[in-house]
């Protein structure tokens, strides 16, 4: 099969949809398909035969990370010259926006994934007004697809909720040789002022105001009255990241890590503490587990299909606040806590990268047999940039 995938976001970026993405181009590829991406460019970068770049902004807030124009001239010319079988859309920004509109011109099925709550984030910014706007142009956005790929039942069921119909399950995976407790390194622990003994608390991800992130601080203090020696290490970089620096300087922060050194933060810690509920998924809960980290998070996502209370870590109501400060308090002294760490690694120990590609295309190839293109409905509210005079910018 030919497949366009169109996305916000892609590597050297680092978040849980560029590494989705990545995984799924790299992997339809190496199961023989050819495949057009189309994304932003990132920095002086020229099209390659296989990659297509739109001119990008970045995201108020976020300063690292873009978003794209829309290119309809230039992807529909580029798509009637090598027709798609079919398209996956993996962001809703301006740019997906602008790959529905020319997949249902051309009459190309297309599907899209459902990564990110924007929703939800809007209240965390002081812009919770714009909540129904943003789910209403969610809910328009993914109806037009063929079919919507999520990575829960319990976000399926969300999006049915919302309207939107058209939903398959995707799972997730993760890369259990790359995430392995044996990457455990004594000297990082070192330089993060920990001895062998000395337990060390572990946040990964974006440090932003939608993650929740006081109560993962309010978790920490809790946990060091019973562990005055308590470590917390962060993994990460974004907008909070200068005040929470400042507020506990205390903190080690590591900024963005990738592959081993990554894998080595994982495995160099003790436990995991999850605080968001804004996260579709949250696969940094499968690397964590993966690297043996017992952990503590909410009843959703990833937490909800991987952990399991008192075996790898603790799941918490959603919402409930003082007893999931309560169980990070109790991780840290659990007597079973060696058993939690076997059984952390062992709980996602089958997930197959391989497997979930294979049903990727699986789904793709359903959508492409069915000839299934998107809905026709009024254009999505991005109807092209000034720059998108079909020259190649």
């Amino acid at each position: 099969m030919h497949i366009g995938i169109v996305t916000e976001t892609y590597p050297p970026e680092t978040n849980g949809v560029a590494l989705t993405v990545q995984s799924m181009v790299q992997g339809l590829r190496a199961r023989g398909h050819s495949v057009h991406l189309v994304r932003p460019r990132q920095r002086d970068e020229a099209d390659a035969d296989d990659t297509m770049l739109a001119p990008a902004a970045a995201i108020p807030g976020y300063a690292t990370l873009r978003f794209g124009w829309p290119v309809d001239r230039r992807l529909k010319r580029a798509w009637r010259a090598r027709r798609p079988d079919a398209i996956y859309v993996a962001t809703e920004g301006p740019l997906g926006a602008c790959a529905l509109r020319c997949a249902r011109r051309l009459g190309i099925p297309a599907t899209t994934g459902f990564h990110t709550r924007f929703d939800h984030y809007a209240t965390h910014y002081g812009l919770g007004w714009l909540t129904p706007l943003v789910r209403a142009y969610l809910r328009r956005f993914h109806r037009r697809a063929a079919a919507t790929l999520v990575p829960t039942d319990a976000l399926a069921r969300e999006l049915r909720t919302l309207g939107v119909e058209n939903v398959r399950l995707l799972h997730r995976a993760v890369d259990t040789v790359q995430f392995d407790p044996v990457h455990r390194d004594d000297e990082l622990r070192a330089q993060w002022g920990a001895s062998e003994r000395t337990p060390v608390m572990l946040y990964v991800g974006r440090i932003a105001p939608e993650k929740n992130l006081q109560l993962a601080i309010h978790a920490y203090y809790a946990m060091r009255q019973r562990c005055p020696d308590l470590r917390y290490v962060w993994v990460g970089d974004g907008p909070a990241r200068e005040a929470v620096q400042r507020a506990h300087p205390e903190f080690v922060f590591m900024g963005m890590q990738h592959d081993e050194a990554l894998a080595r933060c994982y495995a160099s810690a003790d436990v995991f503490v999850f605080p968001s509920r804004s996260e579709t998924f949250g696969n940094v809960i499968l690397e964590a587990l993966a690297s043996g980290l017992p952990t503590v998070a909410f009843d959703s996502g990833a937490a909800h299909e991987h952990v399991r209370s008192g075996h790898n870590g603790y799941l918490i109501d959603d919402g409930d606040e003082a007893a999931f400060t309560a169980a990070c308090v109790k991780l840290i002294r659990d007597e079973r806590y060696r058993d939690m760490r076997a059984s952390a690694r062992g709980s996602v120990a089958a997930l197959n990268p391989d497997a979930v590609i294979a049903d990727f295309e699986t789904l793709l190839l359903g959508v492409h047999a069915s000839g299934r293109a998107p809905r026709q409905a009024r254009a999505l509210g991005f109807t092209g940039h000034p720059r998108d005079s079909g020259a190649r910018t």
